[in-house]
């Protein structure tokens, strides 16, 4: 494996990030609004949920909907780098094209997790407890979250040519896995058919462990959230990997 061209487009597309101040503080407006705007009005309907307020319940969930925005939303410097040549550029230097789409997945999840970071810092402001032990739980958790997240970006930049066609469908993929993991509502009482859709979501299980972490509540097993984690997100890197390859640039 060249770990040294993983390295160089991991510290690229950061350095990138870090220069682009608007995704920053995008990312962090969104999770802001849906956290105190959304959870504040939803409040009064839920009440409390699993013995713990409304926006402390969702709390996780916004984590978790930091984390799946900018994971895929990441794969979007695939489309910028073909569109301004660097891509085309970098392919026709003697690397092996897998340690380039690994090197945008670790950058992505990097961004990911630093992304759900930030969102810890409101823990206060909705009374939840998130301690040193918690957070060290919760980095890596966040950054297995983001991996298996990441390949579906980079399948679908692999395969599209423009910034709107990745947009829409991005879009389309993200809101049904965020409201079908369970983050905005308990999972418990569901129609049969829409548990069905739930229970296929990955994310599900990422918010599940992120809620077992943060309030100490679960419907599933930790090692199970674990597992599908893991199978999914090598599944994904793997198909991920395979069509980057196949691509033409």
């Amino acid at each position: 494996m060249d770990w040294s061209t993983i390295y160089m487009i991991w510290l690229r597309d950061l350095i990138r990030y870090v220069r682009q101040r608007s995704r920053l503080y995008g990312s962090i407006v969104r999770p802001i609004l849906w956290l105190f705007i959304l959870g504040s009005g939803l409040r009064p309907s839920f009440g409390a949920v699993r013995g713990y307020d409304y926006t402390q319940f969702i709390f996780p969930g916004i984590i978790a909907m930091a984390l799946i925005f900018t994971a895929i939303q990441s794969a979007i410097s695939i489309i910028w780098d073909r569109e301004f040549g660097f891509l085309k550029e970098i392919l026709v230097a003697p690397v092996p094209r897998t340690a380039i789409a690994l090197g945008k997945a670790f950058a992505g999840s990097t961004l990911a997790v630093f992304q759900g970071a930030l969102i810890l810092f409101f823990a206060p402001f909705v009374k939840v407890s998130i301690v040193w032990y918690k957070v060290a739980l919760l980095l890596p958790v966040m950054f297995l979250i983001s991996f298996a997240l990441v390949g579906i970006g980079i399948i679908i930049a692999s395969r599209m040519t423009s910034f709107e066609g990745f947009g829409t469908i991005m879009n389309f993929l993200i809101m049904p896995m965020f409201f079908l993991s369970g983050a905005v509502f308990p999972i418990a009482g569901l129609p049969a058919w829409l548990k069905i859709l739930v229970y296929a979501n990955p994310l599900t299980y990422g918010v599940d462990l992120l809620r077992n972490i943060v309030l100490g509540i679960s419907t599933f097993p930790a090692a199970m959230n674990c597992t599908v984690l893991v199978v999914f997100g090598v599944a994904v890197i793997s198909i991920a990997v395979f069509l980057f390859n196949r691509g033409e640039y």
